[in-house]
């Protein structure tokens, strides 16, 4: 076979595992972060109490609620 399609092969291998391998990446980030999410009621507890703000539960939940929804939204 001539060179050029040799090089025209490699290239559009290179793009192709580029593109899946982003994909992948992307898909298996986006099911850790939900199984693990990064910000939970302790963390934000100790958050707001360095802030200067003393955590109700209630705020607690209200925020956990939102950043939740936030995250739905997002996913969507």
């Amino acid at each position: 076979m001539a060179t050029w399609i040799w090089i025209l092969i490699v290239i559009v291998a290179l793009i192709a595992g580029t593109a899946l391998g982003f994909y992948l990446a992307r898909k298996y980030m986006m099911d850790y972060l939900e199984k693990n999410p990064p910000i939970n009621e302790d963390v934000l507890r100790m958050m707001m109490m360095q802030m200067g703000q003393k955590p109700s539960q209630k705020k607690i939940n209200q925020m956990m609620s939102m950043m939740n929804k936030n995250m739905k939204d997002v996913k969507k």
